[in-house]
């Protein structure tokens, strides 16, 4: 972005009525994902969520609440069907209350390879993902983001905007599934508990992994 609006304001030299046009030029795709995450550092919204196959088929259907706290805290509070899962900066809990089964693993490297982790992670959003504008519909404005490398398990991700408002995330998987999310209620920096970012497995429950320490 910087250099071109060094560009835009080398043109000044030529003609004053350039400033004009240098004004009137659109944003870049990426503006307002930008204006979203700029100053947030806490989060809470319901959500509904399904998965579809790649004929469109519902697969899954669930909904829950979203509790975030950047850096790389999150918790996604599964009420349908019976699930948790909570990200408390250094590992990543995975907890199926119906099966009472627990998946751990460390966040070695932060949430970088996880969807959440742009909302969640302090990296520059365009320095993993090519951002383009995916025109309106639906009355939201969207954007298309790939991932710059591969090996994340996903193609692409879709971000919907009423405004500046996050409200729609839609993500293509490597198997052909697509899992979109609507947002609600949705609360920008609200007082948040710390104890929303921390898991410890209930007696009784078998963990699989190993957390880091």
């Amino acid at each position: 972005m910087n250099g071109l609006w060094r560009g835009l304001a080398g043109l000044l030299l030529f003609a004053g009525v350039t400033a004009v046009a240098a004004a009137a030029a659109p944003p870049p795709a990426a503006h307002r994902l930008e204006v979203f995450l700029h100053g947030l550092e806490r989060l809470q919204a319901d959500f509904r969520q399904s998965v579809t196959d790649d004929h469109g088929r519902v697969l899954q259907r669930s909904r829950g609440t979203l509790y975030l706290e950047r850096p790389d805290r999150f918790r996604w509070d599964y009420r349908k069907p019976a699930e948790l899962l909570v990200s408390d900066g250094r590992n990543l809990w995975f907890y199926d209350r119906g099966l009472e089964q627990i998946t751990v693993r460390p966040l070695a490297r932060g949430l970088g390879d996880l969807p959440v982790g742009l909302l969640a992670g302090t990296r520059s959003v365009e320095s993993r993902f090519r951002v383009t504008a995916a025109g309106a519909a639906d009355g939201l404005h969207w954007l298309l983001l790939t991932p710059r490398e591969k090996g994340g398990g996903f193609e692409w991700i879709r971000l919907g905007f009423r405004g500046d408002l996050l409200v729609r995330m839609e993500l293509r998987d490597s198997l052909g599934q697509t899992t979109h999310i609507a947002f609600s209620h949705v609360r920008r920096n609200p007082p948040l508990a710390a104890s929303l970012f921390r898991f410890t497995p209930p007696p009784g429950v078998d963990v699989a992994g190993t957390p880091a320490r």
